[in-house]
């Protein structure tokens, strides 16, 4: 019995058993491993993930020898963006209110009409430039259109448009007659195709049925609603509500500029709300009120 006692009171090897995993006295291990079998899986570790860090950059690598830093792999059909283009317009409400697409400003020496007419000349800066930084551009028309293989882009002829919407006429927003800038949004290797023998759609407004040209793209406005076309009064096109073929398609060409036009609105209705509507009409463009494919949409008011 004595010597079970003794032996029992030798002490329990168990004891401190978290701090013996710390450091282990006997062993001289520390966390349950001996120093030489840390080293050994350090070094697994560091060869491994050199191993795969390497692996991960070559493949990177070999992933961006296949891009091209001019043409997108995926156009059109194959893309997100799609093949019918929306149409943007200038100028745009402040970026506190990105979400509007009001134009809202009071006419007159002491109108409210500054910040759209600074933001219009901001935009035509770049136009302003064609000149200086035409590496890349040229003088087209329907005889010398673009060849694909040349690396250029048709220069916008900046000049067509009438001094009615100009700087110098404060784009007729002093006035209360405020020119619009509508463009075509950019798609790659997208190009307006023609109507077929004159098929046109239902809903084309006559005036382009009437002066049809498979040569160009057109761009028409009109009130989305009946109130909205009596009250928005007649409009007028810069240089015309058409654009030619020949600026067609964009192949992300450096400089290249986008073709554009102003619909000038002449004796718009004040203190009431207008609502726009403006479309593209080419054979290849659908159109969708709600997700402003082939339109856009903004509403006028003029105090």
């Amino acid at each position: 019995m004595a010597g079970k006692e003794g032996e029992y009171y030798k002490g329990d090897k168990k004891e401190g058993g978290f701090l013996r995993f710390l450091y282990n006295p006997d062993t001289k291990e520390v966390f349950g491993r001996t120093g030489l079998s840390w080293f050994k899986i350090t070094v697994f570790y560091i060869i491994f993930y050199a191993c795969l860090t390497a692996f991960w950059t070559i493949m990177l690598i070999v992933f961006y020898q296949t891009l091209d830093t001019i043409r997108p792999k995926w156009v059109l059909e194959g893309s997100a963006i799609g093949t019918v283009p929306g149409l943007g317009f200038r100028p745009r409400p402040p970026e506190k209110n990105v979400d509007s697409t009001l134009i809202y400003f009071k006419a007159g020496n002491t109108g409210t009409w500054k910040y759209w007419v600074d933001d219009i000349q901001d935009f035509l800066k770049d136009y302003d430039r064609q000149e200086a930084d035409g590496e890349h551009l040229r003088t087209c028309n329907f005889d010398q259109p673009i060849d694909p293989k040349e690396n250029k882009a048709c220069r916008f002829a900046l000049e067509s448009i009438s001094s009615n919407c100009s700087i110098a006429q404060q784009f007729g927003y002093e006035y209360g007659q405020p020119c619009i800038l509508l463009k075509i949004n950019r798609i790659i290797d997208w190009f307006p195709e023609p109507y077929d023998n004159n098929t046109f759609p239902p809903k084309i407004p006559d005036n382009v049925k009437e002066n049809y040209d498979g040569r160009y793209v057109y761009i028409t406005c009109e009130g989305e609603n009946v109130a909205d076309v009596e009250n928005m009064g007649p409009l007028v096109y810069f240089p015309a509500n058409r654009i030619e073929n020949f600026y067609f398609p964009y192949r992300n060409t450096p400089g290249y500029l986008s073709p554009f036009v102003f619909v000038q609105f002449l004796k718009p209705e004040r203190g009431v709300l207008i609502n726009m509507e403006c479309k593209i009409w080419a054979k290849n463009v659908k159109h969708d009120r709600q997700d402003r494919i082939g339109s856009a949409h903004f509403e006028l008011m003029i105090d």
